[in-house]
């Protein structure tokens, strides 16, 4: 896929990235504890039927200077203890209002750096998880980890704990790069850690690279990528930087460095798309790559993927997700709930038995609707109105009217051969999907208001 310069300075404006929609900085913070559990409430009775588990651990010995997560330093033990006591109580807490009967086939691990703490703070929330739930007998546990904090051992104890799949976040194999965005290189060879993983039983092995980090090139990282083939692991994620200084503070750190220009960065995305692509890795969404025979690959072909806050997923596998922990999101099928992001606020709340809700948002129908086509869009390259105005027992035309969809409004995709539309049908082309999320944004009514506070879209 060649490099469109025309397309990227056509395009390249800020916008959402879609994780949610309505986006997370439209929740509002007059959703309080009492809101929240009636949103709890409701979702037993929506769908999807399964649950989703997300677990957030918000400490890291090291912070990057990109990083956007919400996350902690200079802990100490004593304090992790607190705050997976107060985790495990916060799950006996929400356990009260949850339909237990109900399945649990997604349990994922994010933070900052969940590999870093003692292991033993893991089996805990693991055990208490098992205990506490029904696991789906095809489950899927999965953890973030830094190689920089990986001995062989911990993929042992991991496995034992129940977990099936292991993402490393190497982000970049150049150690002036990781440098310059203060991230410590792996501990030991990544290869040994990807042939430890596959040898011990995992289901999947992912790691994540960024482009569009400081310093880094389009030749430096045609070099990542190559390596990157060789761990042949079974699903890549490609993330872009968003710097946003004026939303994560850290980032203003890394301006004493040169960034690769918006056409380099467009060129690293497509080598990137090229080289897995020849390889037999198939694009998924607008930013990962899966082996075909991975369940990603298999969603796509089916029109059956999907996408929420920890990332691409199936419709088969995916729940309603409840959060655990300091920043995490339940994102429910009415509702979205964020708790407290500081983490000793979030242990405070969790003592006084209190939920530590910090934010939330309950959607409407109409909002729903639009979620629909921009989830369908994002994941699938492909929305069918007249089936989503089905889905939600409405008119064609009133889904019309609410997306303010006329193919005229389409014009300058379909002349650049971004996307074509038939009899209310839309598919978007392969060169369309490094401006994925222009096209989400043009069905989205929140869009004619302010959109600074995103990110660039390429």
């Amino acid at each position: 896929m060649k490099t469109d310069n025309y397309l990227v300075k056509k395009y390249n404006k800020q916008g959402p990235r879609y994780t949610s929609y309505p986006p997370a900085n439209l929740f509002v913070s007059d959703y309080n504890n009492k809101k929240f559990i009636k949103s709890i409430l409701k979702s037993n009775n929506e769908k999807p039927e399964n649950i989703s588990i997300y677990i957030h651990i918000p400490f890291c010995p090291q912070i990057c200077h990109f990083c956007g997560c919400t996350t902690e330093t200079g802990f100490s033990f004593k304090f992790i203890e607190k705050y997976i006591n107060a985790l495990l109580n916060e799950i006996d807490m929400m356990v009260n209002y949850i339909d237990t009967e109900r399945k649990v086939t997604q349990i994922h691990w994010g933070g900052g750096t969940p590999n870093a703490i003692p292991y033993k703070f893991i089996k805990q929330v693991t055990d208490k998880i098992k205990s506490t739930f029904k696991l789906d007998e095809n489950y899927e546990m999965a953890i973030e980890c830094s190689p920089a904090y990986f001995v062989l051992k911990h993929i042992d104890q991991l496995k034992e704990y129940g977990f099936n799949r292991i993402s490393i976040g190497l982000q970049d194999f150049d150690e002036k790069i990781l440098n310059a965005i203060n991230r410590k290189p792996s501990k030991i060879p990544v290869n040994n850690i990807i042939t430890k993983i596959k040898n011990t039983g995992f289901s999947g092995t992912n790691i994540d690279l960024v482009y569009g980090l400081p310093l880094q090139t389009v030749e430096g990282f045609n070099n990542t990528l190559k390596k990157a083939i060789e761990l042949d692991v079974d699903r890549i994620a490609v993330f872009s930087y968003a710097h946003v200084p004026s939303v994560i503070p850290r980032q203003k750190i890394l301006e004493k460095f040169t960034f690769p220009s918006a056409e380099e960065k467009a060129s690293m995305y497509n080598n990137a798309y090229k080289i897995f692509k020849d390889f037999g890795y198939q694009p998924i969404g607008m930013d990962h790559f899966a082996k075909p025979s991975d369940e990603l690959s298999i969603a796509l072909k089916n029109k059956e993927l999907h996408r929420n806050f920890q990332g691409y997923c199936t419709l088969k596998t995916t729940g309603q997700v409840y959060g655990f922990g300091a920043s995490s999101i339940s994102q429910l099928h009415s509702s979205y709930s964020q708790n407290e992001k500081n983490a000793a606020k979030y242990i405070k709340f969790i003592e006084n038995n209190k939920f530590a809700t910090f934010r939330g948002y309950n959607l409407n129908k109409n909002e729903k609707v639009i979620r629909k086509i921009i989830n369908e869009i994002m994941c699938n390259y492909y929305v069918d109105l007249a089936k989503v105005a089905k889905e939600f027992n409405t008119k064609i035309e009133e889904i019309i009217e609410l997306t303010s969809f006329r193919e005229d409004r389409f014009k300058d995709f379909i002349e650049d051969e971004i996307l074509e539309i038939s009899n209310n049908k839309i598919k978007v082309s392969t060169k369309g999907r490094i401006v994925i999320r222009n096209i989400a944004m043009r069905f989205d009514p929140l869009m004619i208001k302010n959109t600074k506070s995103y990110s660039k879209t390429i």
